[in-house]
């Protein structure tokens, strides 16, 4: 009709469909974002919430379960603020005042470099006091509207309130919601190979984030250990640094490094001590610890790694280039499988047809 074909305007329909999804996604990306930090942060907690809800001995009791969970979190994180976060908030503000005074020796000559290399040093400390005054200027001349941007950021911190929130109820009604999903799908192959895709979507995230804070609690605790033996300066602060930027795949490590070698250099304690150490772990967190705790869950090559921690950051910032290697690995799980059922097909339908 109207020369038409209807095949044609079948995919021409699901095509369109497809863009516009995609659209609603990108707008609703803040939101989602929050959402999947919820996510995220309830398959951190199951642990703890399934062992009490084994040990606590009556049934239907996981609400509490979950209540005594937070209580426990809670506790943690009030206490490691009040013994290392004054530690941190002190050693940021000395480091701050100091700077300064420590660019100004590192930029001195030395009798035993070559010209070359004191004229690099130079340069390297003058661009530094450059940023560093630009940056000095830009927070001086922001303060008069520091009020109104303190009250916009005020109304962001609703965010903290809201993710433990949507957890609890990911936690709740985790089973109920996965099996509201699967409703959605008729009963049939269709409904087997989405039951397995979401079981080990499943798998994934709850294996690679808590190995994720795992490994930025392991580089913290060698960081700090280490910083603290030497006597390097500033140690708590950049072992949080480097805990931190763990959570950002492949460049927020590389960021940590640099970071820590330059506060070193410039503080002119134990440099090539910190060097050897970070290689040294570095190699034993990537070529050991590192597989150990992810396993095979998240198979990806590293150049997808980096195009997915660029890209992300293009799209959402810093909150794209966490949340991009989960969507990777999660948009290979469904491809995997996808494959694998349609081959399944095919050769059933060959086999019935010899």
């Amino acid at each position: 009709m109207l020369g038409i074909e209807r095949s044609a305007a079948r995919y021409t329909w699901t095509a369109a469909m497809v863009v516009l999804l995609l659209w609603l996604v990108y707008l609703l990306r803040s939101t989602l974002f929050v959402f999947a930090l919820a996510l995220l942060f309830a398959y951190l907690l199951s642990p703890l919430v399934d062992l009490l809800d084994r040990a606590i001995p009556r049934k239907g009791t996981r609400t509490l379960a979950l209540a005594l969970s937070y209580v426990i979190f809670i506790g943690v994180i009030v206490l490691i603020g009040i013994q290392i976060g004054t530690r941190v908030v002190s050693q940021a503000q000395t480091l701050a005042s100091r700077l300064p005074d420590m660019m100004a020796k590192v930029e001195q000559p030395s009798d035993i470099a070559p010209a070359g290399l004191n004229s690099l040093k130079a340069q390297l400390v003058a661009s530094l006091r450059t940023n560093w005054a630009q940056r000095s200027s830009d927070i001086m001349r922001e303060l008069p509207s520091a009020g109104l941007k303190f009250l916009s950021a005020a109304s962001n911190l609703i965010y903290v309130v809201i993710v433990p929130v949507l957890a609890f109820f990911f936690l709740k009604d985790g089973d109920v919601i996965r099996s509201n999903l699967l409703d959605i799908v008729d009963v049939g192959p269709l409904r087997d190979v989405v039951g397995s895709v979401m079981a080990h979507i499943h798998l994934l995230l709850a294996h690679s984030m808590r190995a994720l804070v795992l490994l930025s609690l392991a580089t913290f605790t060698a960081y700090a250990i280490f910083f603290t033996i030497m006597g390097v300066p500033f140690g708590v602060l950049l072992a949080v640094v480097a805990m931190a930027l763990e959570f950002i795949p492949m460049i927020g490590p590389l960021m940590a490094i640099a970071v820590i070698l330059l506060v070193t250099l410039v503080a002119g304690a134990h440099f090539w001590a910190v060097v050897i150490f970070i290689v040294a772990y570095r190699m034993f967190q990537d070529y050991f610890l590192s597989p150990h705790l992810m396993g095979q869950g998240v198979e990806l090559h590293p150049l997808l790694v980096l195009l997915g921690v660029f890209g992300g950051a293009e799209v959402a910032g810093v909150a794209g280039s966490f949340l991009s290697v989960p969507v990777l690995a999660m948009a290979r799980i469904l491809y995997v499988r996808t494959r694998r059922s349609r081959l399944s097909v095919a050769e059933a339908t060959s086999v019935l047809t010899r």
